[in-house]
């Protein structure tokens, strides 16, 4: 069973399926069963000296006929060139538009598999016009091909079976084939007898006239003889004979895979996964570029819950959406997430340093997953209360927490929010920290007693001491402490301003307390 490899040196397959014009744009893919044997047949003439068809190349054509074969296409997109080609019409030249559409095959190869069996002679005839095989559709279509003993792991386009659906993932497309030479003899028979009927032989020992034998013979001259003959015939020919398509041949209905030929370039099929990101920061700015139109950074609470649904209906389309690192809550059970707040903040940011929110920071310890980063870079456009209009929305950083160093020194704020490289002692409130639970004098839930569990249960080590600033909490009284949807109203609703002091340099960013997913509790560095 003969298989041949293709490749195309020039990358490119030009071919346009029987029954369309050129500049429709359409491309045969695969090569159809009719093509290859015309190309084997004007191999033999202009490669192997052929002044006929020889016997042996009539039986491997006529077994190649018999069957329909199997294809393996390789990746493929289709491309095209515009150019106006010039041409005379009365005196003047003029010219007309020209679509030069091919394959872009690019280093592909593909495979043809005929399931017959051939002698020794014709596997040789066959390996030697496949050698000799200098292009394939259109002259510039260079190819090169060989008999191979090589089978890819699929056949992606084969011939469709009667009654057969191959559902998803296939589609039908129709191919250029030969009428099987069994069904051509006995075809040919018929139309003979029904050209003749009109110009029957004289009877008894009469001599059959010059003018009758000249009428019979132009009446079966559109019929030839055979499938080769069919298969040497031009076009002029079978047009001048009032044929509508080559005499022999026959539509035949492939299914191809769907993702055969693409109109980009060819998609890479192994699936990309983008590596989790610690954090990602989205830069705010209004139509009119006037920065007091964006939201004060008092308003960080309800700012951060608007973004955070946001978010959320960018991940799930509108519906439920997987992704708990953004939720917060398991996929599964819908439970909150028991693992250390390792799952997202959105965090306003005042990088301005003029009581703005100017960006935006998410930031999960553990990472964000590919539908977090989607649903984040996809939000182009939000809205404060009260605001005069939309805010609009760009990425400006993403990465590990370090990326944060880069964008500070941006904006000329280093440091501002996870310290030092080396890390930093004294950490200051940037927002209001509210207790995540009732306030006692003695026991666990003293205002340090809350403070020390908060950085436990974030991995920081317990501080030295745990300060009230009174003069802080001035500027921090303005800031919104009660979430509006979606969560409990805070057990204590007071604010303080608090100075922390570790014995060892800690890196942040440090977000402690009630809402501290939602930018309170957020404590800044204190450089010395």
């Amino acid at each position: 069973m003969p298989t041949l490899k293709l490749r195309f040196p020039g990358g490119r397959y030009h071919a346009t399926p029987w029954g369309h014009h050129v500049n429709e744009g359409l491309i045969e893919w695969p090569p159809s069963p009719w093509r290859l044997l015309r190309a084997f047949i004007a191999c033999g003439f202009s490669s192997q000296g052929w002044q006929d068809v020889p016997p042996i190349a009539k039986r491997l054509i006529e077994q190649l006929a018999a069957v329909l074969p199997s294809y393996h296409l390789p990746p493929t997109s289709a491309s095209h060139s515009r150019h106006f080609m010039p041409f005379i019409e009365g005196p003047k030249q003029k010219t007309t538009l020209i679509f030069d559409t091919w394959a872009n095959v690019g280093d592909g190869e593909i495979f043809i598999h005929w399931p017959c069996e051939l002698g020794k002679d014709e596997v040789e005839l066959l390996s030697q016009l496949a050698s000799a095989l200098g292009y394939l559709g259109r002259s510039e279509s260079w190819v090169e091909t060989s008999i191979t003993n090589e089978f890819p792991k699929e056949w992606n386009a084969v011939p469709c079976v009667e009654n057969e659906h191959r559902g998803p993932g296939w589609e039908q497309v129709s191919l250029m084939g030969a009428i099987f030479p069994v069904e051509y003899e006995k075809w040919h028979t018929n139309q003979i007898e029904i050209a003749l009927a009109p110009y029957p032989l004289p009877e008894g020992k009469k001599k059959i006239t010059a003018k009758l034998q000249k009428e019979r013979e132009k009446a079966v001259e559109p019929f030839p003889q055979n499938l080769i003959s069919c298969l040497t015939k031009d076009t002029a020919w079978w047009k001048s004979h009032g044929w509508s398509q080559p005499p022999g041949s026959r539509r035949v209905l492939y299914w191809r895979q769907t993702d055969s030929m693409q109109v980009a370039p060819p998609l890479d099929k192994r699936r990309r996964i983008s590596p989790k990101l610690q954090i990602m920061v989205l830069a705010l700015s209004t139509p009119s570029g006037n920065r007091s139109a964006l939201p004060g950074i008092s308003r960080a609470l309800p700012q951060a819950e608007l973004f955070h649904r946001a978010f959320i209906s960018k991940a799930g389309n509108g519906e439920h959406a997987d992704c708990p690192e953004l939720i917060g809550k398991d996929g599964d059970t819908g439970k909150p997430l028991q693992t250390n707040h390792s799952h997202a903040h959105t965090i306003p940011l005042d990088l301005g340093n003029d009581g703005r929110v100017d960006h935006i920071m998410v930031y999960a310890p553990n990472g964000l997953g590919q539908i977090a980063q989607s649903a984040i870079k996809n939000i182009k456009r939000t809205w404060t209360k009260g605001g005069s209009g939309d805010i609009q929305l760009a990425l400006a950083a993403q990465g590990s927490i370090e990326i944060i160093r880069d964008l500070q020194k941006a904006v000329n704020q280093p440091e501002r929010i996870i310290g030092a490289e080396a890390g930093t002692l004294v950490w200051e409130s940037a927002t209001p920290f509210v207790p995540p639970r009732h306030m006692k004098t003695k026991g666990r839930n003293t205002l340090y007693g809350q403070v020390e569990a908060e950085l436990e249960s974030r991995g920081f080590p317990k501080p030295e001491s745990v300060e009230v600033l009174p003069e802080l909490g001035i500027r921090l009284r303005h800031f919104i402490r009660r979430r509006s949807k979606g969560g409990s109203l805070p057990p204590v609703d007071v604010g303080f301003a608090l100075k922390l002091t570790f014995a060892k340099p800690v890196n942040g960013p440090i977000l402690l307390g009630y809402a501290s997913h939602f930018g309170l509790g957020r404590f800044k560095p204190v450089t010395p």
